[in-house]
């Protein structure tokens, strides 16, 4: 079995990620941050370490400005809810992932804020200078994947984020194609709000992520999406003003936290730049091998360096779908077929409203098995 689906889930998992979740179950297994025992003691000792591998990893200078939550999702619908107001107004792109489309659209259609969508070009390419030229005085914030879950390719955030603090603009990255594979610097990239979720390229388990939260934003301007018990403040009725316990309300996923703990420092063990150096290799080499197959369409940059190791494809005269289910059943690869929750992209590629069939690619793959998955296509495409 060739696993190429890791831009929706990374799998395998670190070894080191089992056994932190097995250790949590079998000898901590409290609730942290309300008792004051021994297990809820340490419990609350893997959520804050937890916090500080993700501060390393993105460069947040307080790690209690990272706000965990279930995936990127809610972080998105945290910062997009939880910031936005009557009469603002907001730029995005057309690469976009339906977890930021569709709560802004949800945000428009309730009157609440303006939309303005850049166009990127086919390849997936946004120009900061079109972000730039979409901006308004009433405009609250910029929001942006880090890059496309379709084609991969990597969006200009750093030049955006120049741009944003120019004009005192906000700006939220979606970066759950990234975090993990792809080099992260809130400080240096200027970024206000950054979304994670912790079971792609951060080798964590499903149920996991989080928001990090930047010193440009205030905790009392953030409404937090749910409201309720903290472990803090419990003389109160009101939800606590302060980061982290405003925006999470209770009892954590401490289980997946101290999976996720366990895979960030897998991260920071083999450094990023040498996780993004063998998928780079790995993407070139899918790359060159699919382009040299007659009837084959790829999608994207077509250029390595320029994307994530994520790569859409089509085969002329089949749906995704049927390429899928031949890869799957014929050849034991795995891989995503259809619109992958971003039909904004899809459109700006021309792939809409068929879609693709999309190979993952990440850490633990190897050269012999994207020699095979060609090799697949290719009888595939010759076979159709």
């Amino acid at each position: 079995m060739i696993y190429f689906d890791n831009a929706a889930t990374s799998w395998p998992k670190p070894a080191a990620v089992i056994d932190a979740m097995s250790f949590f179950m079998a000898e901590v297994g409290a609730n942290p941050g309300r008792s004051a025992h021994r297990m809820s003691i340490e419990a609350g000792r893997i959520v804050y370490e937890t916090r500080e591998v993700l501060a390393r990893l993105f460069n947040v200078a307080n790690p209690l400005r990272i706000v965990f939550g279930a995936n990127a999702t809610e972080a998105l619908n945290l910062a997009l809810h939880g910031l936005l107001r009557p009469g603002d107004h907001v730029i995005t792109s057309s690469m976009e992932h339906n977890s930021v489309m569709r709560p802004l659209r949800a945000l428009e259609e309730a009157g609440i804020v303006e939309i303005h969508v850049v166009p990127c070009s086919s390849e997936g390419f946004l120009d900061p200078a079109d972000v730039e030229s979409a901006l308004r005085p009433e405009t609250k914030m910029i929001v942006l994947n880090h890059a496309s879950n379709v084609v991969g390719t990597v969006l200009p955030v750093a030049e955006v984020g120049e741009i944003a603090r120019r004009h005192d603009t906000l700006l939220l990255v979606d970066a759950a194609q990234t975090a993990g594979a792809y080099p992260l610097d809130m400080e240096a990239m200027n970024i206000d709000l950054l979304a994670s979720t912790g079971h792609k390229a951060l080798f964590g388990p499903q149920g996991t992520g989080g928001l990090c939260i930047g010193e440009r934003v205030e905790a009392h301007e953030i409404e937090p999406v749910k409201r309720g018990g903290t472990g803090s403040r419990s003389e109160r009725e009101e939800q606590p003003a302060f980061l982290p316990d405003r925006c999470e309300s209770g009892t954590p996923n401490t289980v997946g936290l101290a999976g996720l703990r366990a895979g960030v420092e897998f991260v920071l063990q083999q450094g990023v730049e040498a996780i993004r150096a063998h998928e780079v290799d790995l993407t070139r080499r899918l790359l060159a091998g699919l382009m040299e197959i007659h009837g084959v369409m790829v999608y994207g940059s077509h250029d390595a360096e320029l994307q994530t190791a994520t790569v859409s494809f089509g085969v002329e005269g089949l749906e995704p779908s049927e390429v899928g289910l031949k890869l799957d059943e014929g050849y034991g690869v795995l891989s995503r077929v259809g619109l992958h929750c971003a039909p904004a992209a899809h459109r700006t590629v021309g792939t809409f409203p068929v879609g693709t069939v999309r190979f993952g690619l990440s850490y633990f793959n190897t050269a012999e098995e994207v020699d095979a998955a060609v090799s697949a296509v290719r009888e595939i495409a010759v076979g159709r």
